[in-house]
């Protein structure tokens, strides 16, 4: 049963980047991104959706300690090489090492701390070649997220996202957290992602209708809900059109 998207203020979000709370909360976001399996679903998607392009930079919003990227990275590295990756914060929390570890698969990491909309507005059009995101689009209203969707439209040719999926089930396995091992943020903050997350078409019916676009909306495992939008080559013509 489908139920409206709710919106509510997330621990993480609130808390000092150095707090315990918020250290610990980080550790346990690694596993469970690892059981929602979005790393695998986002590089999945870029490979599919880049038409044969190999991206020259990639834009990764919301990027915290930029652990999440680097779990892409590491699935692409074998087929793309030289890829530059800005991780766009509000806070830059981004570990030399991560850094490192960016640059052992020959890829460059730049970390940027700046509000999302900031930005996307001062940055010009062609600058990347593909937007990240990994459970960022679900802190934001639709009339916020339709202003985000029509500049990433205007500067990127591949956007992949993967988000909470808001579903009764996903709620109450967020709720028994604690049995793994997850601290009172992760499980608040899980409670509050599924509630704010997204079903059916609902970011694709946001996106700029525009001809060249494509777009591809679906649950994904048990948890996720991903969504790519891809400008194809002319002789592409793979995936839904719109």
């Amino acid at each position: 049963m489908n139920f409206p998207r709710r919106l509510e203020a997330e621990l993480l979000d609130q808390l000092p980047a150095d707090d315990p709370r918020a250290v610990r909360s980080r550790r346990d976001l690694k596993r469970v991104n690892a059981w929602m399996r979005n790393a695998s679903g986002v590089a999945a998607m870029l490979r599919r959706y880049a038409g044969g392009r190999q991206p020259r930079t990639i834009l990764d919003l919301g990027c915290g300690d930029g652990a999440f990227m680097l779990a892409v990275a590491r699935r692409l590295a074998p087929h793309w090489r030289g890829v530059s990756v800005i991780l766009l914060d509000r806070q830059n929390i981004v570990t030399s090492a991560t850094r490192a570890s960016f640059s052992a698969l020959q890829w460059q990491a730049e970390a940027v701390s700046a509000d999302v909309f900031d930005y996307l507005s001062g940055a010009k059009p062609g600058s990347v070649d593909a937007i990240t995101a990994n459970l960022f689009l679900h802190h934001f209203t639709d009339e916020q997220l339709t202003p985000l969707f029509a500049r990433a439209a205007e500067l990127a040719c591949l956007v992949a996202a993967c988000e909470p999926r808001r579903s009764k089930f996903v709620i109450e396995v967020s709720r028994m957290l604690w049995a793994a091992g997850c601290n009172d943020v992760t499980v608040h903050d899980a409670i509050a992602s599924a509630r704010a997350g997204f079903t059916g078409n609902e970011l694709s019916a946001l996106w700029p209708r525009r001809d060249e676009w494509r777009l591809h909306e679906r649950p994904a495992a048990l948890f996720s809900h991903c969504f790519a939008a891809w400008r194809p080559l002319a002789a592409d013509n793979g995936g839904p059109a719109r």
